[in-house]
């Protein structure tokens, strides 16, 4: 176990060291934080790397700078009170962490969800992968110094934000997935404008290529640099576009189909090199693909209830609460009282974004989790960061990062 002295000297800001190479050659070793307040870690991630002239010979991630406790706050929630908080985890991936949860819960509850919600959370969850992608596209070509994009994807992204204000009310933190469904049905007109843009989303991603598959400087700072192999990948239980960039195609919504994504026709997008340019190639090509599933969506989706009828669980509809007593006792138990999940766990993986994103509940009996406890890709997948980068330009640091994670979110619950 390392002292504070030591901690200490390892974030020293400059150290220098010469070692001999040969021929009376001095090589000069730099050490340079970059971050937490550097634009390409977003304020949540600090790296320690050691620098040969703009050439990274090391590198040490430190996390834990926006540290909010969230898995233990859930655990002291009742059950269906704490999606806000794992919402919060992540504010890209909203969706996703809601139905990794609920999910986990609604497993352990043997609870039954009814078709027509199981689309609604597809096409929420669809809409928000592209969101997140947008996030990630926009950002990571600012950091390349490719300015016109971060407008570009941000118009796109104000579109779906302004659809899921229509469907929930919120544009961020919707709490729209519910245990059991979802809050409720999609209002008059919501299907129409999703379809309206996903009718357009396709040419604006062509628009996206045509912008930077033609960039010189775009293709020289992502072609065949900071490649990864598979094997790597694997031992590391690096998970998402990162591991299908390097030609693997494994994606839970095929693997481990949930929420009857078994129903759509979509294909999984992969790499064959492994570089900054696959991974970019992946997420954009995702684009497409979510649009395909969401297309499907809407024109199946299944008539009937938009949440499951367990009054032991589920609100009962508002209108019920005047005019039944029953309604009414079983609102004020479950608002004040929460409902009771019978003792046993669940491990609950969906395909976020960035990867796998798993929640693990234990449940006790009572109406509150005994432990919750998130699988955040963002916290796995970091651990690539350095194999990718090692002997690479610093400049070649920053394009990484960004392809690793958007945000690097989720590395400080």
């Amino acid at each position: 176990m390392s002292t504070a002295s030591d901690y200490r000297k390892r974030e020293e800001s400059v150290t220098m060291s010469t070692e001999s190479a040969g021929m009376g050659e001095t090589h000069e070793l730099l050490t340079l934080n970059i971050g937490p307040h550097h634009p390409a870690t977003h304020g949540v991630l600090r790296l320690i790397a050691t620098l040969e002239g703009e050439v990274v010979r090391d590198i040490k991630p430190i996390i834990g700078y926006v540290h909010t406790g969230i898995e233990k706050t859930a655990e002291q929630k009742a059950y269906w009170k704490a999606i806000p908080v794992v919402e919060r985890m992540d504010y890209l991936s909203y969706y996703f962490n809601a139905m990794a949860y609920c999910g986990a819960v609604e497993t352990l509850l043997g609870l039954e969800i009814p078709p027509r919600a199981q689309y609604l959370r597809v096409i929420h969850l669809e809409l928000n992968r592209i969101m997140s992608h947008l996030v990630w596209l926009g950002t990571s070509a600012l950091d390349l110094g490719a300015m016109s994009m971060f407008w570009y994807c941000f118009r796109e992204r104000e579109a779906i934000l302004d659809l899921f204000e229509m469907s929930s009310g919120q544009r961020m933190h919707t709490r729209y997935f519910q245990i059991g469904g979802v809050i409720e049905d999609i209002p008059v007109g919501f299907a129409a404008k999703v379809q309206k843009f996903v009718d357009e989303m396709p040419t604006r991603a062509d628009q996206y290529a045509d912008l930077l598959e033609k960039n010189e400087i775009v293709l020289s700072r992502l072609r065949d640099t900071c490649t990864l192999d598979k094997e790597t990948l694997l031992g590391l239980n690096v998970t998402g576009p990162l591991l299908r960039a390097a030609g693997v195609p494994w994606d839970l919504r095929k693997a481990k189909p949930y929420s009857s994504y078994e129903h759509f026709d979509f294909k999984i997008p992969v790499g064959s090199v492994g570089d900054n340019y696959d991974r970019f190639r992946v997420r954009h090509a995702e684009l497409y693909e979510s649009t395909r599933i969401i297309d499907q969506a809407l024109n199946g989706l299944p008539d009937g209830p938009h949440i499951a009828d367990d009054r032991k669980v589920v609100l009962p509809p508002r209108h019920e609460l005047a005019t039944s007593m029953e309604a009414l006792i079983h609102h004020f138990k479950l608002v004040t009282e929460g409902f009771r999940v019978p003792e046993g766990e669940c491990y609950y993986p969906i395909e976020s974004p960035r990867g796998e994103l798993g929640c693990f509940v234990r449940a006790d009996g009572s109406a509150k989790p005994a432990r919750v406890h998130m699988r955040d890709p963002s916290f796995v997948n970091l651990q690539a960061t350095a194999p990718m980068v090692k002997d690479s330009y610093i400049a070649d640091l920053i394009a990484t990062l960004a392809m690793v994670d958007p945000v690097l979110g989720g590395v400080d619950r």
